[in-house]
């Protein structure tokens, strides 16, 4: 029987486990955390990433559970467009709710995956006689491969990889996601969707379904995200709400009663980091496979493209792909090595992509906005569509 261990249980970890457990692996999935759970927010999944669930098995239900987000433009603060809608070209993005998707990740885990919580990895093992192992300075978890999926502060890459750091973007994100209940009348017929740049601040939107609408998810509501320049707030919930509201309480509507209709507990902040540099390789080899890198502990990056958890499920696809008829020796670290090859060239250049966009969405000063607004219905078809460009690009391994 082929072993893996795949470190964290967030949607890049559950995704591949579940993919090769279908593909004949035993896996055991170790998680930090005393339990398996998602934030109570949402996540924009583009077509590279619907490609990807479609390529793990598990893009049935995703109908079900995601809607689909309009072409919607970049406003200023004061509601005048910096870029037009230009109308949606073929297969857009779309918006799923993570406890959603989440749950749609551990009913594909099937039989053979194993869960265990509470178990914080420290340490890990490459040695070339020995198999793959990590372990949390108590016990020893070895397989076949193991696949280090535990986030930008990834124990697995800090040994593996020691030269690439976590280093900050220089901002913060709140994120949330109001109920339908609580939502107030907002431009009622027409989609909540949106995004809006000012000096060092930026909002979007997004709704999560119909109000009203008796689908299979019962999370729906209007998602949200805030992201202001500098360190993240060490105050309570309720005060860091308070300053968003004060800090956006002059932008266009519906962000102000978005703000005003947003509870404490809904608020998810996080400090935006990246690493820098990139690991130069995202597979190790070691025993008779190896270790591969997977998700934000491979390529973290800022959010402004929104292309993280996609990369995630792309690695998830494509090391599925590569390892699937690999027995344990040769074929499966030659079969790491090429998941290496295949990945660590995307991840760079949508992580170069992104990283001009950071540049272009934190200008700050008079003469810095003035340059980026004129400029930006400039760039838009060359850079505000990397996005959907990184999106199209890439089609799952044969």
């Amino acid at each position: 029987m082929r072993t893996a261990v795949v470190v964290g249980a967030g949607i890049g970890g559950l995704a591949v486990a579940g993919a090769l457990a279908r593909s004949g692996w035993q896996v055991t999935v170790l998680e930090r955390d005393d339990r398996v759970r998602a934030e109570r927010t949402a996540l924009i999944l583009w077509p590279n990433a619907v490609r990807a669930l479609d390529a793990l098995g598990l893009a049935a239900g995703l109908d079900a559970i995601a809607t689909p987000l309009p072409e919607s433009g970049i406003r200023r603060p004061d509601g005048q467009w910096l870029v037009q809608p230009r109308g949606a070209s073929g297969r857009g993005p779309v918006i799923v709710h993570r406890e959603d998707l989440h749950d749609a990740l551990v009913a594909g885990l099937g039989d053979q995956v194993e869960i265990r919580t509470g178990v914080a990895v420290r340490t890990a093992r490459a040695d070339e006689r020995e198999r793959p192992a990590v372990g949390d300075g108590r016990t020893t978890y070895e397989g076949d491969i193991v696949v280090a999926a535990d986030g930008i502060d990834s124990a697995v890459r800090q040994r593996l990889a020691p030269e690439s750091t976590v280093v900050s973007s220089g901002c913060a994100a709140w994120r949330a996601v109001i109920p339908w209940y609580r939502v107030p009348p907002l431009n009622e017929g027409r989609p909540v969707v949106g995004e809006t740049l000012g000096a060092g601040y930026r909002f979007v939107a997004a709704q999560l379904g119909q109000r009203g609408s008796s689908g299979a998810s019962t999370r729906g509501g209007i998602y949200w995200v805030a992201t202001a320049a500098g360190a993240p707030r060490p105050e309570p919930p309720a005060t860091q709400l308070a300053l968003l509201r004060r800090w956006f309480a002059e932008w266009h509507p519906p962000i102000g009663d978005l703000l005003a209709a947003t509870e404490p507990d809904e608020l998810v902040q996080h400090e935006v980091r990246e690493l820098r540099p990139l690991p130069r390789e995202y597979g190790f080899p070691a025993g008779p496979g190896g270790f591969a890198l997977l998700g934000d502990a491979a390529h973290a990056m800022p959010h402004h493209l929104g292309q993280g958890a996609c990369l995630a499920l792309e690695d998830a696809a494509t090391l599925r792909s590569v390892l699937r008829d690999a027995v344990p020796g040769r074929q499966t670290q030659e079969a790491i090595a090429e998941y290496s090859r295949i990945r660590r060239p995307r991840a760079a250049t949508v992580v170069r992509q992104t990283r001009r966009m950071s540049a272009v969405l934190q200008a700050r000063g008079r003469l810095a906005l003035r340059a980026r607004d004129a400029a930006l219905g400039t760039i838009s078809p060359r850079l505000m569509g990397s996005a959907a460009t990184a999106a199209a690009a890439w089609k799952p391994p044969a």
